[in-house]
């Protein structure tokens, strides 16, 4: 999956140790609808050397790859959205030329003998 927006929040990078060893993750809030009268925002996690990696920060306009994920933990389920992919998002949009524009429909009278005078 895809999505665009800007940062706007950067979490602190948490770490611990887990059964494979140590781990580090830091979490991003992006709002991704900012056209709507109430912008959505989502919550994205980096794991390990992605965090150094792609080195996000808050304000950048950003396009996210993420996978969506859930888990079970003591009876209850909890969605976990990462992020595989990042690129800057350049906010570079396709218009279409004139060319492939609608036509407006002719207002021209169907009859020529019309005494209109044009």
């Amino acid at each position: 999956m895809e999505i665009k927006g800007k940062i706007i929040a950067v979490q602190p990078v948490q770490t611990g140790e887990g059964r494979n060893g140590m781990w580090k993750k830091q979490e991003y809030v992006i709002e991704y609808d900012p056209t709507s009268q109430y912008p959505k925002k989502m919550m994205f996690n980096l794991w390990g050397d992605k965090i150094d990696q792609y080195n996000i920060q808050q304000g950048q306009a950003l396009k996210i790859s993420f996978d969506i994920d859930c888990r079970e933990y003591q009876g209850r389920w909890y969605n976990d959205i990462k992020a595989w992919k990042i690129e800057p998002d350049d906010g570079a949009t396709v218009e279409i030329p004139p060319a492939y524009a609608p036509i407006e429909p002719s207002i021209a009278p169907a009859d020529e003998s019309s005494e209109l005078p044009f």
